[in-house]
């Protein structure tokens, strides 16, 4: 049985990870056993964070919506509960990018969600 040389496969493999650790500082980006650990740790906080980030962005929106209906009397509760009562089906998202981008639009949200928490 012949003799298998494995330099060109290592090589290769090295060079991914290589390539993934690129911008890392000191020797995590040029030892390839520091950069493996940091590369399958980046992996793991980017898997990680993919899910956060969602999260974090549901509370910027709520924080948004809150700071916005604030000028006209209401808290975030009290609007997301005249929302559902007059049946607006808008998800958070929108009503913030309503909020920043089309006051009015978003202002007649509110006084259709203010009527519908008076009635």
């Amino acid at each position: 049985m012949s003799r298998v040389k494995r330099g060109v496969t290592s090589h290769a493999k090295h060079k991914k990870v290589f390539k993934a650790a690129k911008g890392y500082f000191g020797r995590r980006k040029n030892t390839i056993r520091t950069a493996k650990q940091a590369v399958e740790k980046a992996g793991q906080y980017a898997f990680r964070d993919r899910k956060r980030k969602k999260r974090t962005f549901r509370a910027l929106w709520i924080q948004r919506l809150n700071a916005a209906v604030r000028p006209f009397e209401l808290n975030y509760s009290r609007f997301i509960d005249g929302l559902s009562k007059s049946g607006i089906t808008v998800d958070r998202k929108v009503l913030s990018d309503l909020a920043i981008n089309e006051p009015a639009a978003f202002q007649a949200i509110v006084e259709k969600a203010k009527a519908a928490l008076a009635a």
